[in-house]
């Protein structure tokens, strides 16, 4: 078959083709098929098929004059904004009105799979905000009559939300009507936000809201609190107490709509409660069930011996933990210079540990919880082993390779020190005249103690005073084991006017930042030099893996040490084998 086309000056023939890397001629998209198109072999000419039907010339009800094709790569579509096609209805009389074939051979009215009633073209171009996406248009919507709705052409492939057209809100006692989007900014009588797109409205009293204020629930549960929180308006004046958003650290307005505990002791702001991070998905309102936040009960080890203690109560001496293939052993035995392989700390009686392996468990360690629910995260998290593997804490941001409390479906970690802060006020020494709040941001902020910057953090209200989750858990006291004194912690901000140094690494200290001291010596200290970078991490217990015929045990080395061939991308943490000298990074392996 051969037709001739006005783009073209020669016929174009309809056959199988070569494959060809050409685009086509007018719309400038690739070709999906070989036989999709027309083409001339001789000029390298292609244009769809479907690009072929389009006419000579149109006229456009969103235009006064005729419209004729034109060749034009950098003009865009006056509805849609385009430049991509090269082909473009023009109007000679302005020479400015461009039009892609796409938009204007829209079909003048669609039915979309997801919605009920079919959808009206307004083909005069004019300023519309999308009621899907919420995005301003300049164009030609698709409009609902029954729904009062506006969206964009190509919203209308997508999963719409419709909205009733009538209401009864919790937050309102009339009924509410759907109304669309208006050129001005209205208030929201429940958030006191300005509207935009469509909204609720009482003809009554002249209530205003948002879709999304319009429906909230009059009931919620967040992962935070053990209680169900009630939609409420305002709350009882009380001058003695500052009322604040105990998810976000915010203040809350008195007057206004809120979430709140019966006891009034916790109060939320409407969207931190119902925000998919604090909300608790599990619970069923009117429900007899107990949806605290509970931790599910899965014992962790199998005991194989025990003996009585004082109170008659049977005593666990050896059991089989999950985490470790060889039976553990409780030991009272003092002077043991090891870490926990679990938490991470310096061991101390009672505890357990293997016969035949340098392993050690603290015996707190050893009855964790196999599964739990904490307030930083809205799911379940399941407790696992990676010693093999360490992992980040999203909490502190330390490198760990003991215990890691994990949901595998956000891909969230949490070490156990951190899952062991489980209060959301807390008071810490550095700060003791106002109450620190657990709170999650939407935007970093920077910790009092290291600068830093991190979203789960304790922040005080008061004085915008906060710290982050690493800094909050730095020990007061510490013993440094290469200085014969303990190093206890220093909060107090020193004189920025003079030069400060760390009497271990020499370098230059922050003098708005916390660091270590030792009074008898009048030695001050980086806390990382303290602690260590890796304080989270135990070096030197040996590992099989798939890739070498030896063992390799994690160590960390120095620059000049590293040979990888992806050192760009590495850092010093390396798994060694001791046999052959072979040194692979951790990221790498």
């Amino acid at each position: 078959m051969e037709i001739q086309h006005f783009s073209h000056n020669h016929p174009l023939t309809d056959g199988i083709y070569e494959w060809s890397y050409d685009r086509c001629q007018i719309c400038d998209e690739n070709f999906e098929w070989s036989y999709d198109h027309y083409g001339c072999d001789d000029c390298h000419f292609y244009i769809h098929k479907s690009c072929a039907k389009y006419s000579r010339e149109l006229q456009h009800p969103s235009h006064p004059h005729h419209l004729l094709p034109k060749l034009s790569h950098m003009e865009p579509c006056a509805n849609c904004s385009s430049d991509v096609m090269k082909f473009k209805y023009s109007c000679s009389h302005c020479d400015k009105f461009y039009l892609c074939p796409k938009c204007a051979f829209l079909p003048p009215t669609k039915k979309t799979e997801n919605h009920d009633h079919p959808l009206t073209l307004i083909q005069t171009l004019s300023s519309f905000t999308c009621d899907h996406c919420l995005k301003e248009g300049n164009g030609m919507p698709y409009f609902c009559p029954t729904y009062l709705f506006m969206v964009h052409p190509e919203c209308t492939s997508l999963q719409l939300t419709i909205q009733p057209s009538t209401i009864q809100a919790a937050i309102h006692d009339h009924p509410l009507s759907l109304m669309p989007a208006l050129m001005i900014s209205l208030t929201c009588n429940a958030c006191e936000n300005k509207t935009k797109g469509r909204f609720y409205f009482c003809a009554t009293c002249s209530f205003v809201a948002h879709l999304d204020c319009a429906l909230l629930p009059s009931i919620v549960k967040v992962i935070r609190h053990k209680h169900p929180l009630r939609l409420i308006y305002s709350l009882p004046a009380d001058q003695s107490k500052r009322r604040v958003c105990q998810l976000c650290a915010k203040p809350v307005d008195m007057n206004s709509w809120v979430y709140c505990c019966s006891s009034q002791d916790f109060v939320t702001h409407l969207y931190c409660a119902t925000s998919k991070e604090e909300r608790d998905e599990t619970f069923v309102p009117n429900s007899k069930e107990d949806h605290r936040n509970k931790s599910i009960d899965l014992s962790p080890y199998i005991i194989k011996k025990t003996k009585q203690g004082g109170d008659r109560t049977e005593i666990p001496i050896e059991i089989q933990h999950f985490s470790h293939e060889h039976y553990l052993k409780l030991t009272d035995e003092l002077g043991i210079d090891e870490k926990c392989d679990r938490r991470m700390q310096s061991i101390l009686p009672p505890f357990y540990a293997c016969a035949q392996c340098r392993f050690f468990l603290h015996k707190s360690c050893v009855e964790l919880l196999r599964e739990l629910r904490n307030s930083l995260h809205q799911h379940p998290l399941k407790l696992l082993l990676r010693e093999k593997k360490p992992f980040r804490c999203d909490a502190c941001a330390l490198p760990c390779n003991g215990f890691d409390y994990r949901c595998d479906e956000c891909d969230f970690d949490l070490d156990v020190q951190c899952s062991l802060m489980t209060d959301d006020i807390l008071t810490h020494p550095s700060h003791e005249q106002h109450l620190l709040i657990l709170a999650r941001s939407s935007e970093e902020k920077m910790c009092n103690s290291c600068r830093s910057k991190s979203k789960h953090n304790f922040h005080c209200v008061d004085c915008e005073f906060t710290l982050d989750f690493k800094c909050f858990k730095q020990p007061h006291t510490f013993n440094y084991e290469e200085h014969d004194h303990p190093f206890t912690l220093c909060y107090t901000p020193e004189d920025a006017s003079d030069e400060y140094y760390c009497d271990i690494c020499e370098e230059k200290r922050d003098p708005k930042c916390w660091f270590y001291y030792c009074a008898d010596c009048s030695y001050p200290a980086h806390p990382e030099c303290i602690l260590g970078q890796y304080q989270n991490l135990k070096f030197g217990k040996t590992f099989k893996y798939d890739i070498y015929q030896h063992s390799f045990a994690l160590v960390q080395k120095t620059s000049r040490f590293l040979k990888c061939d992806n050192i760009a991308n590495c850092i010093d943490l390396t798994y060694e084998c001791d046999e052959c000298n072979f040194i692979v990074h951790q990221w790498c392996l």
